[in-house]
């Protein structure tokens, strides 16, 4: 019952994210964004640019978060290698490691799918560039990462250090989010956005590594 709750979630996540990147290209869409660029939820997005501006500070200090966010992907790959190593086998590598590995890929090609197919563009230049927006990839980043590491982290994490693991992981994921937010430089529809994306995907690794137990 419970595997096919799980299952039910994923779906219900899955539609209501495809709804919502509907909605985002053709709902109150006005060009409010630099050079005239048009942006979906034009109301909402305005009334937030406006309430918090834009920060290029913590805009950097997101972008290095981020490469922490990174350096727990190299750690799970890390052990997938050594795995592979002892076990001479790709097949023989945990479960939960050929999981993660599969659940990364998936926010890459996500991330490259709405670099070519973009949605709307940033609320700010970035070096006098336009660059897409849609979805937030370091909102994606820090939940998908975060939480999937948190969902793992008692197979691989020594008992007495876990729970601080698992804390650090949610500060880290807190502190991206809620930087991207405040920086300026999404939508605050980006960020929502990667919020639910993030949320179907991590219920499908769930239905995936509940399998495997």
């Amino acid at each position: 019952m419970e595997k096919v709750k799980n299952y039910k979630n994923s779906i219900i996540l899955s539609v209501i994210s495809l709804v919502y990147i509907v909605l985002v290209k053709n709902f109150d869409v006005s060009k409010i964004g630099p050079k005239n660029s048009s942006v979906g939820f034009s109301k909402l997005n305005d009334f937030f640019r406006d309430f918090f501006g834009s920060n290029m500070t913590i805009y950097k200090i997101t972008e290095v978060l981020g490469i922490v966010a990174i350096l727990l992907v190299a750690l799970y790959g890390f052990l997938g290698f050594m795995q592979l190593i002892r076990r001479k086998n790709v097949f023989r590598v945990d479960k939960e490691i050929l999981s993660l590995g599969g659940l990364y890929a998936c926010v890459l090609i996500i991330y490259v799918f709405f670099e070519k197919c973009i949605i709307n563009y940033r609320p700010v230049l970035i070096d006098g560039k336009l660059e897409a927006s849609f979805p937030s990839s370091h909102t994606m980043l820090a939940i998908v990462v975060c939480l999937s590491s948190i969902m793992v982290s008692k197979k691989y994490i020594n008992k007495k250090y876990v729970d601080k693991f698992n804390l650090f992981t949610l500060v880290l994921m807190a502190l991206i989010v809620l930087g991207r937010i405040i920086s300026g430089v999404h939508w605050i529809s980006d960020i929502i956005g990667g919020v639910l994306i993030s949320l179907t995907l991590l219920s499908y690794f769930k239905c995936v590594i509940s399998k495997n137990s």
